[in-house]
Parts: C-alpha cells; sequence; structure tokens
C-alpha cells in the first residue's frame, strides 16, 4: 500500500489562518517536508502537533525529491509545507509535485493561505483575468526589461517584492508604467495589513524615509483598465 503527498497551504501571517483540515492532514502524516526546520518546528508546536521535520529547499531539492517519492511510494505519508502560504507557488514543492504525479502516485492539495490571491482580491483591480511573474530579477535593467514586455496586457499584472528593493522597483515601474494604477500590498494578514494604491509615484511618496518589512506584493492595472478612485495621499 503506497503511501501520499499532501500539499498543505499554512498561514501567510495570522495563525489563524490555517484550516481544520490543514491541521488534521499534518497530525496524520508520517514525514513533514518544509522549507525551514526550525520555523515550521515553531508553527507545528504552536498547534501541538510532533512531526519528523525534513528539510526540502532549493539547495537540495533534487535529492529530496527522489528520498521522499520513494517512501512514499512504500507507504509513508508526507505532508508538504512551505515558510507561508501555499507550496508550489514561487517555492521548490513544484518539483516533488511533477515528481508523485509521474510516478503515478497519490496527490491531494489541502488549499488554504495564498498572498497572491489575497493580494488581488484586495486591491480594487480586476480580478477577472491576471497575470502572475512569480519574484521579480534583481537587478533594475532586468525588472524594467520584464515590464516593457508586459506594456500591452490588458489583465492585472502580478508581481512578488523583496522590502530590500521595493524602492528601486518602484522606481522602475514609475519609468514603464508611469500612468498605470498599482497597488502594494505588505503585511498581508497581519495588524500592519496595507494596500497602496496610486500611479508608482503616489505609491512611493507614502513610503519616504520608512523602512519596510516582509515580502510583498506588487499589482499593476492593464492596459485601458478603469482607474481606481482612491482618497487623495497625505505625505
Amino acid at each position: 500500500m503506497t503511501g501520499k503527498l499532501s500539499i498543505v497551504a499554512t498561514p501567510i501571517g495570522n495563525l489563524e489562518d490555517i484550516t481544520l483540515r490543514a491541521l488534521r492532514i499534518l497530525k496524520e502524516a508520517d514525514v513533514v517536508a518544509c522549507e525551514d526546520t526550525r520555523h515550521s518546528g515553531n508553527l507545528l508546536r504552536h498547534f501541538e502537533i510532533s512531526k519528523k521535520l525534513v528539510s526540502y529547499h532549493e539547495f537540495n531539492e533534487a535529492k529530496r525529491t527522489a528520498e521522499l517519492t520513494e517512501q512514499i511510494a512504500q507507504g509513508t505519508n508526507v505532508a508538504l509545507i512551505s515558510d507561508a502560504g501555499t507550496p508550489g507557488i514561487s517555492d521548490p514543492g513544484a518539483r516533488i509535485i511533477r515528481a508523485v504525479i509521474a510516478a503515478g502516485l497519490p496527490l491531494e492539495v489541502i488549499p488554504g493561505a495564498s498572498a497572491i490571491i489575497s493580494a488581488l482580491v484586495g486591491s480594487g483591480l480586476s480580478t477577472d483575468e491576471f497575470y502572475f511573474g512569480g519574484f521579480l530579477p534583481v537587478k533594475s535593467a532586468q525588472r524594467q526589461n520584464v515590464f516593457r514586455k508586459l506594456l500591452g496586457r490588458s489583465e492585472t499584472i502580478c508581481f512578488y517584492e523583496s522590502p530590500h528593493r521595493i524602492a528601486s522597483c518602484l522606481d522602475d515601474l514609475e519609468s514603464v508604467f508611469p500612468d498605470r494604477q498599482i497597488v502594494l500590498a505588505r503585511e498581508l494578514t497581519k495588524i500592519h495589513e496595507q494596500f497602496a494604491r496610486g500611479t508608482p509615484a503616489e505609491v512611493k511618496a507614502q513610503f519616504v524615509g520608512r523602512s519596510l518589512k516582509g515580502e510583498m506584493v506588487i499589482l499593476v492595472s492593464g492596459l485601458d483598465a478603469k482607474p481606481l478612485s482612491v482618497p487623495p495621499i497625505s505625505v
């Protein structure tokens, strides 16, 4: 009898955003594969769950994928989690998911928190269609090149970005999309959750002299999208 791979979404900030099903699956799993065993260990202890944790990240995913797939074939139930949100979205989880499918082994997805979906829904921009580009490149020239390729797209454009690069990213957005409506979503699900809306210049003005933390979601309105109506910005 084979085991199965359970892809379990975990909170992106607020620990209340975990489902009853996710907790049950984590309790039933034989092994929990995670990006950072210390981080995930704290999460499991918060919910009084004691499990064997194995690291699964970009530096060991090839080796670990083979090991875990073999264990599942032999009857082990493996729960895959990321540091935050839904595994497989801009993280190494996609490799083991493909391997398990290729091996014809059981797989299930336990839905839950997702930063990109939370940001999109709360942005006020169109949700009928959207383009998700994952994490933006590190260098400014590469980011601007990505943005220019998307100038003609009509759907809402979404990216993840690091707080260390957000200032230069906003500069790049202003260079390529000066008149577009953008939304910067930060601290999602946390006490200081914020959606900053406006043109790139207007959003930049809201963060002058401020040090920002945590990964962020950047959203750009599509070509010819109806402008957002937002209150005047106080700087």
